[in-house]
């Protein structure tokens, strides 16, 4: 006779009553959230670096790192389907690893999470204090972070109507690129100009050593896909939702990314004479629409980082409400629910005082390195839970060695290559905060000889 399942034997000891939250969120809810957190111009940014790095093959990074990143997402959509809790990677790896490594994957995604917010402050209190420089850059830095914990504060519902105006807003401006440059490229180059293999492969300066490099750059375009999974209590039928947003999510970034880098390096195909190669991107909207597109572009930079901020808040005060109310952390504070709203109030105010101090703590570059370092630890444990719940778990008849070992595995290894070419900068200062989460686990647990409680909301 097989094995509980651990989704039933967790169940078999479940309180008979623990917070819940409503489910309230459709697929294309989910859907919205993961990309307005990922931002439709995720590759924006990096469209110069990774022009760089691959010696010109940017829209083929882009596309190889977006299959990657499918095979992690549906590890995460996957164990979402078995366990529909808020938690994501704390959640999956421990449930479905160990408990006590559970709560690492979520100390490692803590600082991933925490520090979206405050890397989309600096951005947003830098950009409007270069509009309004009298005005000093803490009172901007307060302005945004306030502005996105008052939005999460009115409740989910709020934040998804916020996530449909700015997305709206985005795409609009994105799809005006798309259509100048290819209004531009058939005026100057005709067809030809248009449709070419060049920008996927020139036999010239296609090297694998340059593609690989360029692609470790170019996976964080998708950073924040996982964000999905956080709102599993939130969501209509999250056994079928979660896995389909998580994995779409990942798809649409990676077409939609493409296509942008695609026309971009079209319009500028020698990036050896990009004036400017961190704002290479802003040059190329100049050349097809005129200083209003290019003004139009860095406004719409403003309106994603507001977008992501609001998003990524929304996501780790609900991975602090799982981990509260597993008594991981303290629950009086981390497992509240607001009760009019049903929303985790103290935690959202949390992360608002976070993403202030932080941005005036920290500089962009120093954020991005570490949010990295948290992401792929915890992308790797998903990966590797997967594999052992739909592999190892299973019976031998009922083991598929494709969607049970090779894909999860395959995620594993990219994430792994990605983590060791981390700067080592990042890699101290990640080993430091996780360190801090070892030792709080030992006297959490008295030395890990007591389980930490893992509620399970079962079928909901």
């Amino acid at each position: 006779m097989a094995s509980p399942s651990n989704s039933e034997a967790f169940s078999a000891s479940a309180p008979s009553a623990v917070p819940k939250l409503k489910r309230v969120l459709t697929l294309q809810d989910l859907i919205l959230y993961g990309i307005i957190l990922i931002m439709p111009i995720a590759p924006v940014p990096l469209f110069g670096l990774a022009q760089k790095l691959s010696n010109g093959h940017a829209v083929t990074t882009i596309l190889i790192a977006m299959f990657a990143m499918m095979l992690t997402a549906y590890s995460y959509g996957r164990m979402a389907a078995v366990f529909p809790s808020a938690g994501s990677a704390y959640t999956y790896v421990g449930r479905g690893i160990n408990q006590h490594l559970g709560f690492l994957a979520g100390w490692a995604m803590l600082m991933d999470y925490l520090l979206v917010p405050v890397i989309c402050t600096v951005y947003g209190a830098l950009t409007l204090q270069r509009l309004a420089p009298t005005v000093p850059y803490a009172v901007w830095v307060a302005l945004f972070a306030g502005s996105i914990t008052i939005v999460n504060l009115r409740g989910i519902r709020a934040t998804a109507f916020a996530n449909l105006v700015m997305m709206t807003v985005m795409t609009s401006v994105v799809l005006v690129f798309m259509a100048l440059a290819v209004r531009w490229l058939l005026h100057t180059q005709g067809l030809p100009g248009l449709i070419s293999t060049t920008p996927f492969y020139d036999p010239g300066t296609f090297h694998w050593e340059t593609i690989a490099v360029g692609t470790s750059l170019a996976a964080l375009t998708y950073g924040g896909f996982d964000g999905v999974t956080t709102l599993s209590e939130d969501a209509q039928n999250p056994k079928r939702n979660v896995l389909i947003a998580t994995v779409f999510v990942c798809f649409f970034t990676g077409i939609f990314g493409g296509l942008q880098v695609y026309l971009a390096q079209r319009v500028w195909p020698d990036y050896h004479t990009l004036p400017n190669i961190e704002t290479a991107f802003m040059d190329v909207t100049r050349v097809v629409g005129g200083p209003i597109l290019f003004g139009a572009m860095a406004g719409i930079l403003i309106v994603a980082n507001l977008g992501a901020g609001l998003t990524a808040q929304a996501g780790i005060s609900r991975l602090l409400f799982g981990m509260g109310r597993d008594s991981v952390l303290p629950p009086q504070v981390f497992a509240h629910l607001d009760k009019k709203r049903n929303t985790p109030t103290y935690n959202m105010l949390l992360v608002g005082v976070f993403a202030f101090i932080g941005a005036l703590a920290l500089n962009y570059e120093r954020a991005a390195e570490l949010i990295n370092f948290g992401a792929f630890l915890a992308f790797m444990g998903v990966n590797a839970a997967a594999a052992r719940q739909f592999y190892f778990l299973k019976p031998a008849s009922e083991r598929h060695l494709l969607t049970g070992l090779i894909l999860p595995a395959s995620g594993f290894v990219f994430c792994f290559a990605i983590w060791l070419n981390l700067p080592w900068q990042s890699k101290l200062l990640g080993t430091f905060w996780f360190l801090v989460g070892v030792i709080y686990a030992a006297v959490r647990t008295r030395g890990f000889r007591t389980a930490p409680v893992m509620t399970s909301l079962g079928e909901m």
